[in-house]
């Protein structure tokens, strides 16, 4: 966003809380090493964003496979999941039960149907019982802490990707239905990602250069504590100064946002307060040994961590010699074990290592503890209409925009949310006289 208004010749100031750029796809200094807050690797699915992106980054760009894992019954298959891996990891009983339910959900239509609420009803309506009581509904409630039928439909419209097997099933039963309205796409089959050789820190360290370079402005480590209007500009006050700016676009947390508008009244304040967020946390490991797993990244569905990648795969370099990096992701809640990083916590995540041949405890040399309190926009039963109310009152300040994963309470790649920033300034633009 802020590129993009540099370009036009704007003046530019960028407040950010933390000490450094990036949010939650920043890179961390972990010894010799970096690491990233997960799995942050660009796609080139939108050519605008890539190539400036690929530009920025010049030299420091590197390009890898797509090669991710999925635990599916016993075993570990290819991410997305293909049909192949189905009919390995299920037993032909099982293999014949979730078959014939998704060809029912298919044929019955019941996707339209207007009594699909909960995200429970949509996975049932889309995949059938038997492969959401298989597959959908334990590894949901364990992710995200909440059952599937707490969860609004919402959630599976635009956080869950569909399955490659069920495009299969398609192309085998070509009186399937093809219309694909209301899923997210899955990854594609054969894709090339984007990375550097110190991780995920590469991109926001040269985009901020860029957008120094063409005068924007940067405060770290600054909090917002109140915000108002007045004289048809926006004036935002931190502990050591007041700014005054004609537009203003927002990327925090939404209820983060709203708090400290002075001008957002009682009833968008608890607007604000519905919306939460799933807390993250990753616990980055030096391991000695040379390699633990053999994608770039796996996800588990009976372990405390839910997903583990492995950085070097993806061609980031390791100190020293021998060593290589984990990245263990679990969501958690502020103040848990998993928030704290305690030792009962670790001592859960070492068992799980060892029980999934990963790694053992004595070789882990070191680990950093990383937590984010607004991981994921968790989308409740009824979030709808409280973020309706927020948008609607937004409306009535045009010279104010929230946007991006936190800021719009949605769940952007990084090549989205990228996008939805450059439309907030070009749409500014649009609308200026």
């Amino acid at each position: 966003a802020g590129i993009t208004a540099c370009r036009q010749g704007k003046s530019v100031l960028l407040l950010e809380k933390e000490d450094h750029l990036g949010g939650l796809a920043a890179g961390f200094k972990f010894g010799e090493n970096f690491c990233d807050f997960g799995v942050h690797m660009l796609h080139a699915f939108n050519k605008e964003v890539f190539e400036d992106c690929a530009a920025i980054l010049g030299e420091e760009r590197i390009e890898v496979a797509l090669d991710a894992r999925i635990q599916w019954g016993n075993t570990l298959c290819r991410y997305p999941l293909k049909f192949t891996d189905m009919l390995g990891a299920m037993s032909p009983i099982t293999l014949f039960r979730c078959v014939a339910g998704l060809l029912l959900a298919e044929v019955s239509g019941a996707k339209k149907s207007a009594q699909i609420e909960t995200a429970e009803d949509a996975l049932v309506a889309y995949y059938g019982s038997p492969l959401y009581e298989f597959f959908f509904e334990e590894f949901t409630h364990k992710y995200w802490g909440i059952h599937p039928e707490e969860l609004s439909a919402e959630f599976v419209r635009r956080k869950m990707p569909r399955l490659s097997a069920v495009d299969m099933l398609r192309k085998l039963f070509p009186f399937l239905s093809k219309n694909k309205e209301g899923l997210v796409e899955s990854a594609l089959d054969h894709e090339t990602l984007h990375y550097s050789r110190n991780g995920a820190e590469a991109l926001p360290r040269c985009l901020e250069a860029e957008f120094r370079r063409l005068g924007g402005s940067v405060v770290t480590g600054v909090k917002v504590e109140a915000m108002s209007r007045k004289d048809g500009r926006v004036h935002v006050k931190t502990p050591l100064s007041t700014y005054s700016a004609a537009n203003f676009l927002n990327t925090a947390p939404l209820h983060a946002f709203v708090q400290v508008c002075d001008f957002a009244d009682e009833t968008i304040q608890q607007a604000a307060r519905q919306l939460t967020y799933k807390p993250t946390v990753v616990d980055a490991l030096l391991v000695k040994k040379e390699s633990c797993i053999e994608s770039l990244y796996t996800y588990y569905r009976n372990r405390r961590f839910h997903r583990v990648g492995e950085p070097k795969n993806a061609g980031m370099q390791v100190r020293p010699e021998g060593h290589t990096v984990l990245i263990v992701e679990a969501t958690c809640e502020v103040g848990d074990d998993a928030w704290e990083g305690n030792e009962a916590y670790w001592e859960q995540i070492k068992k799980d290592l060892e029980a999934e041949g990963i790694c053992l405890a004595e070789e882990v040399v070191d680990r950093l503890h990383l937590k984010n309190a607004h991981g994921y926009p968790v989308y409740n039963l009824g979030f709808e209409k409280h973020l309706e109310a927020i948008h609607a009152w937004l409306e009535e300040y045009p010279e104010m925009k929230s946007t991006g994963r936190q800021g719009g309470f949605t769940y952007p790649a990084m090549h989205t949310a990228m996008q939805m920033g450059k439309t907030a300034i070009e749409d500014w633009a649009n609308d200026a006289p």
